[in-house]
Parts: C-alpha cells; structure tokens; sequence
C-alpha cells in the first residue's frame, strides 16, 4: 500500500500556473503507475493525466492535453502535475492516485488515493 499526500493547490487567475505535487510513502512506489483526477462541486470524478512507473508513458484527457504536464521523480516519491493556461473550469478538488502494474484512465483501478487538495481558477 502506498500513502498519498498532496500539495500545491490553490487560488489562481485564469491563465496562470500552479504546480501540485504528490507525495508517496512506501518502497514500492517507483513500480507503481500514478494519475491525477478532479471533482468539481456537483460532478463526478474525472481523469486529468496519468503516467507509468518508467515515466515512458503519460495520459491526458482531452481537456488539458497541452496545458497540463505530468511527470514523477522515483528518488523523492512524488509525482507532479504542471498546470498552466489554467481555466474557471479546472476549479475542483484534485486528488493523486496508485496502481499497479500500469496507468490507466480509470478511477476504479486505482488502489490508492490522496485526500485531494483545492484548485480554485477565477475570472
């Protein structure tokens, strides 16, 4: 099991930056695929990025492809979610998530989960 904390978020004008970073605990992290998903108020948890163990491979939803960068470091168990030309809409709660073997777009096959941390994008 790997124990997940999240950092970075908070209140940001549209078009700006912010960087979250995720935290693991635990030896089995650098085997382990790590993604990054968003619940804003009223909706569903959804997919923001995900990237494998070997960092060979990343994912993004559509909606941030080009905007976001996901990318890990293995020697300080954290993963990172680069976040620029942020928009009103990517205001939610983001949360990091690990699987094992490989990443995968799906919230149900995640394991492991942060408590989320707030990303708020005025106008």
């Amino acid at each position: 099991q790997v124990q997940l904390v999240e950092s970075g978020g908070g209140l940001v004008q549209a078009g700006g930056s912010l960087r979250l970073s995720c935290a693991a605990s635990g030896r089995t992290f650098s085997t382990r695929a790590m993604g990054w998903f968003r619940q804003a108020p009223g909706k569903e948890r959804e997919f923001v990025a995900a990237i494998s163990w070997s960092d060979s491979n990343t994912y993004y939803a559509d909606s941030v492809k080009g905007r976001f960068t996901i990318s890990r470091d293995n020697a300080k168990n954290t993963v990172y979610l680069q976040m620029n030309s942020l928009k009103p809409e990517d205001t939610a709660v983001y949360y990091c998530a690990a699987r094992w073997p490989g990443a995968s777009t799906r919230e149900s096959e995640y394991k492991d989960w942060g408590q989320g941390t707030q990303v708020t994008v005025s106008t």
